[in-house]
């Protein structure tokens, strides 16, 4: 399972002279694995890199969304397999009670707010709403479940043959206080991140910024440790970054709660261009 980040700024892509080591990006991850099955997680801005990568003759990809959120779904309408005919594009995203899928992003994907409707794509675009639970694409196992963050937001959980990761980008689990790492059993995620290769997980404050940011819908950077620590996963990823936290101040941040915390995990600063070969290291 070969695992890259092509976008992990969180809220409003921030390209410029101070995001250049950790990138300007919005949240997507790609997930291949041995036998060509390729994972898209979120259609942030980082989607057009990875659209422009891919072969010419990719005939499937399957686009993970975690929630509808506008820096989750701004690069979609660039992402070039949509322009290809004969691609099977499916999108896969959380259910409302309110609007299918399929409305709810055309609402983005259709005038006055975008140029090009989605009937005018050339490929095969099919919408699937996630239930709650596990399912199958080719030779991965994928469970979602709902997580604490604004709106239906869901995680992801991705078993390959030999290695497992989670992706848990928008995610508030400390939410509620107290019983954060006390009750396993009522944290939001737990399942998720348990005993997990990889953790790419949500750490977008700093513990002074949550003061005022409480129920925002994401994490401390202490909040991101604690839970890989809480559910036993041997690599941590933070991610999402804020986008007023430019590189020197992310290294900073992340480096102090390393060497505060001394953790028993692995702990990889979420870059673009990162790839994550799991069970053969990072490069």
């Amino acid at each position: 399972m070969k695992v890259k980040l092509w976008g992990t700024r969180g809220s409003l892509a921030t390209p410029g002279p101070g995001t250049i080591r950790y990138g300007g990006n919005t949240s997507c991850v790609s997930v291949e694995g041995e036998n060509g099955t390729l994972l898209v997680l979120d259609a942030g801005t980082g989607i057009r890199a990875l659209g422009r990568s891919l072969p010419p003759d990719l005939k499937r990809v399957n686009i993970l969304l975690t929630h509808l959120h506008m820096d989750h779904i701004e690069g979609l309408p660039f992402f070039a397999p949509l322009r290809r005919q004969g691609v099977e594009v499916q999108i896969c995203g959380p259910a409302s009670t309110t609007r299918s899928l399929r409305k709810r992003l055309l609402r983005y994907l259709s005038p006055p707010l975008f140029p090009v409707s989605l009937r005018e794509l050339v490929s095969d675009v099919q919408f699937n709403e996630l239930p709650s639970g596990t399912f199958e694409i080719d030779e991965f196992s994928v469970s979602a479940q709902l997580v604490i963050h604004y709106n239906p937001t869901v995680g992801f959980r991705i078993q390959g043959p030999q290695a497992t990761m989670t992706y848990l980008p928008d995610h508030e689990p400390a939410l509620g206080g107290l019983s954060f790492r006390s009750n396993k059993e009522w944290v939001s995620g737990y399942a998720l991140g348990r005993d997990v290769d990889l953790l790419i997980h949500d750490a977008q404050y700093t513990r002074q910024e949550y003061q005022t940011r409480y129920g925002y819908g994401h994490s401390t950077i202490d909040h991101a440790f604690q839970f890989a620590e809480l559910t036993g996963a041997a690599h941590l990823v933070p991610f999402h970054h804020d986008p007023d936290h430019d590189d020197d101040f992310l290294d900073q941040m992340i480096s102090q709660k390393v060497a505060e915390m001394e953790p028993d995990f692995q702990v990889t600063p979420g870059k673009e261009g990162a790839v994550f070969d799991l069970g053969k290291g990072i490069s």
